[in-house]
Order: C-alpha cells, then sequence, then structure tokens
C-alpha cells in the first residue's frame, strides 16, 4: 500500500480511537484507559515480533524510559483533554507538537549562544502563528469553564514532541520502530496500574470493555500504518496528510458529540495546521537524511 493510503487510514484509525476514548472516559479513569491501551498495544507487539522472528531486547534501556516517561505522560494528559473537550479541540492541542519542537530548536539555539544569526527567523514566525491558534481554539472554551483541560491539551503536545525527539535519537541508535512502540506500550502499562493502585479499579461491563479493546486496537494498528508510511513516503507529505487526524476528529465531534463550530476554533485550527507544516518543512530542510524517524502516537 503506497505512503498516502497508509497515512489516511493512520489518521482515521486515530480519530476513531479518540472517540472510544471519549467513550470510555464516561466508565474508566484516564489511568485505566491508558493501562489498558499499552496492554493490548504490548501484547500485540510481542506477538508480531515473535512471527517475524524480532528480538524485543535492547542495548538502551535508559533511552527507552525516557522516551516512554515523556510519551506516557503526553498520552494521559491527551487522553484527560479529549473526556473533557471537543475532541477536534483536544486532536489539535496535542499536535502542536510540531510548533513546540521549532521551540525547542529555538531554544537551543539561544542556550549554546548563537545569538540572532543561530535563530531562523521563519521558526520563530511558526511559532507565533501556532499559538495565535491556540489563542483562537482555545477562547471558545473559556466560557464553559474548560481552560484547565485546554492546558492539559496544551501540554500534552509540548511532551508529545520531547517523546519525538527521544524516537529520533532511538532511531539513530539503530532501535527498529516495534520495539520503541512496545517499550512505550509497557510505559503505558506501567503507569496506568500505579493510577490504578490509587483510585482503584472500575467495574467491567460489555461496553467498556469493548470500547478499551478498540482504543488498543486502533491505537496500535494506527501507529504500524503511521511508521510504515515514514518508512517508506516523504516525511513533509506524511506530516501533511497527518493534519487530516484534525478534520476526522472534527467530523466525529460535531456528529457523534454535538460540538459546537465556531469560527475562532476554525481558524484556530488553521493556523496550527499551517504552523505546524510550516515547521515540519523547515526541519526537514535543515535535518540530516537520518533524522527523520517517525513519530509514534505519543
Amino acid at each position: 500500500m503506497p505512503a498516502p493510503l497508509l497515512m489516511l487510514a493512520a489518521t482515521l484509525l486515530f480519530a476513531t480511537m479518540g472517540v472510544c476514548v471519549k467513550l470510555a472516559a464516561a466508565h474508566y479513569a484516564t489511568g485505566e484507559i491508558v493501562f489498558y491501551r499499552g496492554l493490548i498495544g504490548a501484547l500485540f507487539i510481542a506477538m508480531m515480533a515473535r512471527v517475524r522472528g524480532g528480538s524485543l531486547r535492547t542495548a538502551v534501556p535508559g533511552m527507552h524510559f525516557w522516551r516512554s516517561a515523556s510519551g506516557v505522560c503526553a498520552l494521559c494528559l491527551w487522553f484527560y483533554a479529549i473526556a473533557h473537550l471537543p475532541l477536534a479541540t483536544a486532536v489539535t492541542l496535542n499536535y502542536m507538537s510540531s510548533v513546540w519542537m521549532a521551540l525547542f530548536l529555538i531554544g537551543g539555539a539561544v542556550m549554546l549562544g548563537g545569538g540572532r544569526s543561530a535563530v531562523d527567523g521563519r521558526l520563530v514566525a511558526t511559532v507565533l502563528v501556532g499559538f495565535a491558534g491556540v489563542a483562537l481554539v482555545l477562547r471558545p472554551t473559556l466560557e464553559h469553564d474548560q481552560l484547565w483541560a485546554g492546558l492539559v491539551g496544551l501540554l500534552s503536545g509540548m511532551l508529545a514532541a520531547m517523546a519525538y525527539l527521544q524516537v529520533t535519537a532511538l532511531g539513530r541508535a539503530g532501535e527498529p520502530e516495534y520495539r520503541v512502540v512496545f517499550y512505550f506500550s509497557l510505559g503505558s502499562v506501567a503507569a496506568g496500574a500505579a493510577t490504578m493502585l490509587w483510585t482503584g479499579p472500575s467495574a467491567h461491563s460489555v461496553r467498556g470493555v469493548l470500547l478499551l479493546l478498540a482504543t488498543g486496537v486502533l491505537a496500535t494498528t494506527a501507529q504500524i500504518l503511521m511508521t510504515r508510511a515514514y518508512a517508506i513516503g516523504r516525511t513533509l507529505s506524511n506530516a501533511s496528510l497527518q493534519y487530516l487526524g484534525i478534520v476526522f476528529s472534527f467530523a466525529y465531534g460535531v456528529w457523534l458529540f454535538d460540538d459546537p463550530v465556531t469560527w475562532m476554533a476554525l481558524s484556530g485550527m488553521l493556523l496550527i495546521v499551517g504552523a505546524g507544516l510550516a515547521a515540519t518543512l523547515l526541519r526537514t530542510q535543515k535535518a540530516p537524511p537520518d533524522s527523520t524517524f517517525p513519530a509514534s502516537e505519543s
């Protein structure tokens, strides 16, 4: 299957997963959803590795730990935002990761003492445009006392950017994609189990179990499709198609949850998408060929 179709399928599956998370939030706490999502993902990847003769042993456990820590935190915050915000708003804030990475590049250049000449003005512009989009997206939520959830969603995007940078480092270290996803899933299991010790497990129902199962299967399948797309396709083209997830989530939100449609939210989403694409283009131009390792879900 060509990369564009893989990305299209992956974004649709991720958006559908968001629907399942939002519905499951009525039955389970965020930590429980993260636990079962990670458990299903770990089992799925372990079976796949066994069938293909791959190894799950790693020579860089420390790198996996930090990648999993940032990725799992991003995932928990994102699931919380999905439960408490319009679906498209939560997804858009998480997709701010490209803009956050541009901000990290600017901060790194300043900290290394490069001065103004080392800071690309175009990257500064993408950051400013991205945060203008955030202001427009979050402005409608202020009327519904959802500012806290909006800030949580914004933080999920920042942590997702950190996770992406660590995934890139793991790719340079020679770690295969399935192993990265496996340890990320184990991290989700550990974090979810820890929160369940605090909150206690919820009672299961047929509907709840089906939603948890769907969340895990959809997320893992989407990760595999997206990883394959980045492996065979062009980074900028894939990143562009990845933003279709916002469109799918917006359609789901209006259709299933009666999410409001406002011009400010739509304008903000367009600004964030534009800023993210511009940041991706600039990073692609500056990065060496082996640094475009695909990002996973978080």
